[in-house]
């Protein structure tokens, strides 16, 4: 289990939150995303086979821009 942590620019409330969490958690592979909007950042636990590509693209469907 690898721990990711992703630079979000865009989030600013609870649905932000929610958005960008349940994207990443549809992820297969993805075992749990934490959205910490003070930081503006996504902690993601995840396996190995889960590419940083695949989590950039499922933050960007949502309109957030990973920085």
């Amino acid at each position: 289990m690898m721990e990711s942590i992703i630079k979000v620019e865009g989030m600013t409330c609870g649905h932000c939150k929610q958005a960008v969490e349940t994207a990443l958690n549809n992820l297969d592979g993805v075992q749990s995303a934490t959205v910490d909007l003070e930081n503006g950042d996504v902690t993601v636990k995840h396996e190995d086979s889960v590419t940083k590509e695949a989590m950039s693209e499922a933050i960007e469907d949502q309109g957030y821009d990973v920085v």
